[in-house]
């Protein structure tokens, strides 16, 4: 039976980078997956100003989904703001409710970044606002597995207790289409990512005896794998 797997970010690129792999393997599977960034990510880039990076980030998130077969969408909060409310918590739940994903990836709880911390903390509220028997056209959604991305600039604590293998179309996919974003390619701050998250999948992958693999950290109570090695 197929799955739908929401894969929350604080910005533009980031579940491209650590769920993305994870992403093409579900959706090679069969599966369906939708991509929502809480942020544009839009003041990354030291050439281009703000408005014009955001037109940019939107494009190369679009395009990036497309090329895996995913889906695409992105709040409407800007690039180092993103708050921690309600608001912003049922703005997620209503896509929860919506989509009725089974499976729920975001940030780790503790980042450099005060955006991926929160869309964290927003990625758990939705997920125990949805659940609720509340008054909404849309009905209530509780989400089975809830699953925490590996990422390098959130890397206080976390330890992998499930590993995802990654066979080589997936990887093939994911490489192909992430090289379609600046950001990844190094072109903002020099920071090679795609090297990075390729030797970390070969990484993971030693440590479950296959190629390759995504680690990520299990939250909350789970009703299934989401994969085994």
């Amino acid at each position: 039976m197929s799955r739908t797997v929401l894969a929350i970010g604080g910005h533009i690129g980031d579940m491209d980078l650590t769920a993305g792999p994870t992403l093409a393997k579900m959706i090679l599977d069969g599966d369906r997956a939708i991509i929502l960034a809480c942020t544009y990510g839009e003041r990354g880039h030291p050439r281009l100003s703000p408005d014009e990076y955001r037109v940019q980030k939107v494009r190369e998130g679009e395009q990036f989904a497309a090329d895996i077969g995913a889906e695409f969408r992105v709040l409407d909060y800007s690039d180092g703001f993103l708050p921690n409310s309600e608001e912003a918590a049922d703005q997620i739940a209503d896509i929860i409710r919506a989509q009725k994903p089974d499976i729920l990836i975001t940030h780790w709880t503790k980042s450099i970044h005060r955006d991926h911390e929160r869309a964290a903390i927003l990625a758990e509220r939705a997920r125990f606002l949805a659940s609720l028997p509340v008054d909404s056209p849309l009905g209530r959604h509780s989400v089975d597995q809830f699953l925490h991305a590996d990422n390098w600039e959130d890397a206080e604590g976390f330890v992998p207790d499930l590993y995802v293998p990654i066979p080589e179309e997936a990887f093939e996919r994911w490489r192909a289409a992430i090289q379609n974003q600046a950001f990844a390619r190094g072109e903002t701050y020099g920071f090679r990512y795609i090297d990075y998250y390729t030797a970390m999948m070969a990484a993971k992958g030693c440590l479950v005896g296959t190629g390759r693999a995504c680690g990520f950290v299990v939250g909350g109570s789970s009703k299934f794998k989401l994969a085994g090695p």
